[in-house]
C-alpha cells in the first residue's frame, strides 16, 4: 500500500504539472490584451471572442474526456493532450490574423481539457477515498501557481520579449513534460485493476449520472464559483484594474496574482476541513458569500485604498476555490466506473463560465465604447468595466441561493467505495 501511494504521488505530481501548464496558457491573454488588440487590430468584443476559443473547445470536450479516461486511462490521454497544447500555443504565437489565433487557442483548449480531469482520476485510483477532497485541493493550489506563473512573470516576458516568443517558449516546455508524461505515467496501480467493472458500459453510465438531479445543482454551482474567476482573473480583471487604479499591465497582474493566491492556498485547506467537519454545503455557503462581499467593493465601492484591493481580490480567490468541494460532492454521489465522465461534467460546468462570459464582457465594453483610441488601443472607462463585469456578484448571489436551497450535503461518504472497488 505504501509503495503504491509514493509510486501515485510520483504520478500525480506529473499531471499535475500539465494542470499547471494549462493554466498559464489559459489566463495567458490577460496581460496580452492590448498588444493583441494592437498587433491584430481588434477591439474588446473581437478579443473576448478569441480568447474564449479555448473555452469552446475546452468546454466541448469535457464530456468526451471524461469517457475516454473511463477508457483508456491517463498515461496516453495526459501525454497526447499535452502535443495537442503544444500545436495550439505554437499556432497561437505565430498567427497573423485573428483567424488562426483563434484556430490556436482552440487547440489549447482540446489539449487542457484533459488537464484538471486526469489529475482527478489519477487521484481517485491511486489512493484512498479519505484524501480525494484534499488532493483535489493540492491539484488546485499547482494550477493557481501556473496562473500565477501564465501572468505575473509572463507579463514581465511579455514586455521584454514579445507575446510572441513567450507563447513559442511555453510550447517547448509543454514537449518536455509530455516526454516526461510518457514515460513515468501508469493507469492503474496493478494489472489486476483493470476495467473489471467497466460493463455498465458508456451510455448507461453517462444516463446514470444525467439522471441525477444533484449532478445538475452541484455543476451550477460550480459554474457560479468558477465564472468570476474565468472572466475576471483570466481576462478583463488586468485591463480593469489598468483603467480603475492607473498602473501598467504586470503591476494589475500583481493585484490578479492575490485571486490566484487565494485560490491555491485555501483549496487545499477547504478540502482538508471538508473532511474533517464531514460536511460540504457549509464551506460552499462560506466561499459564495465571501465572493459576493469582496467583488461589490471591488466593483462598485468608490475611493478604495489600492491597498485594499490586494485582500479584496484574495478574497474572490476564496470563492473560486469552493468549487473544488464540487468535485468531492461529484465522487460522493458516483460509481467508481464512471467517475471520469461525472468530473468531467463538472468540469464542463466550470469551463462554461468563460466560454460565455469573456465574449459578453467584450461585447458590453464595445456596446458601451465612445470610440476612442490611443496609438492603436480602443479606450474603454472605469464605468464600462463594473457594468460589464456586474456578472461577478450575481453568480456568487446564485452560488450562495443554490447552497443553501438546492445542493443537498453528503456529509463526505462516497456511495461507492471506489479505492476499493478498484482494487477488487
Amino acid at each position: 500500500m505504501k509503495s503504491q501511494i509514493f509510486f501515485g504521488s510520483m504520478i500525480y505530481i506529473l499531471a499535475a504539472a500539465f494542470l499547471c501548464f494549462e493554466m498559464a496558457l489559459q489566463v495567458s491573454p490577460s496581460i496580452m490584451t492590448n498588444q493583441l488588440m494592437v498587433d491584430f487590430k481588434i477591439n474588446a468584443s473581437s478579443l473576448g471572442i478569441m480568447s474564449a476559443f479555448y473555452f469552446y473547445s475546452y468546454t466541448i470536450m469535457q464530456i468526451p474526456a471524461g469517457l475516454l479516461f473511463d477508457r483508456f486511462g491517463p498515461r496516453l490521454l495526459i501525454t497526447g493532450s499535452l502535443l495537442i497544447c503544444v500545436i495550439g500555443s505554437v499556432l497561437f504565437g505565430m498567427a497573423e490574423s485573428v483567424f488562426f489565433a483563434s484556430a490556436g487557442r482552440f487547440f489549447m483548449g482540446i489539449g487542457s481539457a484533459f488537464a484538471f480531469i486526469g489529475v482527478l482520476v489519477i487521484a481517485a485510483r491511486w489512493f484512498p477515498p479519505k484524501y480525494f477532497a484534499a488532493l483535489v485541493g493540492v491539484a488546485q493550489l499547482l494550477a493557481a501557481l501556473g496562473a500565477m506563473g501564465g501572468e505575473l512573470p509572463l507579463a514581465f516576458a511579455v514586455n521584454q520579449y514579445g507575446w510572441r516568443s513567450v507563447m513559442l517558449w511555453l510550447a517547448f516546455l509543454g514537449v518536455c513534460l509530455a516526454v516526461f508524461c510518457a514515460m513515468i505515467i501508469r493507469d492503474r496501480p496493478t494489472k489486476k485493476t483493470e476495467f473489471t467493472h467497466y460493463h455498465i458500459g458508456f451510455l448507461k453510465g453517462l444516463k446514470e449520472i444525467l439522471n441525477t438531479p444533484q449532478t445538475f445543482w452541484i455543476g451550477l454551482y460550480a459554474f457560479c464559483s468558477w465564472g468570476p474567476i474565468a472572466v475576471f482573473a483570466a481576462l478583463w480583471g488586468v485591463p480593469y484594474l489598468m483603467s480603475r487604479v492607473g498602473i501598467s499591465n504586470h503591476h494589475a497582474a500583481a493585484y490578479i496574482a492575490m485571486i490566484w493566491l487565494g485560490i491555491g492556498l485555501v483549496s487545499p485547506i477547504i478540502g482538508y476541513f471538508s473532511d474533517k467537519l464531514g460536511s460540504r454545503k457549509a464551506l460552499l455557503k462560506v466561499c459564495a458569500l465571501i465572493g459576493l462581499v469582496c467583488s461589490i467593493f471591488v466593483l462598485y465601492v468608490p475611493g478604495i485604498d489600492p491597498f485594499w484591493m490586494y485582500p479584496l481580490l484574495f478574497g474572490i480567490g476564496i470563492a473560486g476555490a469552493g468549487q473544488i468541494i464540487c468535485f468531492a460532492l461529484v465522487k460522493d454521489i458516483t460509481r467508481p466506473t464512471v467517475t471520469g465522465s461525472a468530473i468531467g461534467i463538472n468540469n464542463m460546468f466550470v469551463v462554461a463560465g468563460g466560454a460565455l462570459f469573456q465574449p459578453l464582457v467584450g461585447w458590453i465594453l464595445s456596446m458601451r465604447s465612445d470610440g476612442s483610441v490611443s496609438h492603436g488601443l480602443p479606450i474603454y472607462a472605469t464605468s464600462d468595466f463594473s457594468l460589464g463585469l456586474v456578472i461577478l456578484p450575481i453568480c456568487f448571489l446564485v452560488g450562495l441561493i443554490l447552497s443553501f436551497f438546492f445542493i443537498k450535503e453528503t456529509y463526505c461518504k462516497p456511495t461507492f467505495d471506489s479505492f476499493q472497488d478498484s482494487l477488487s
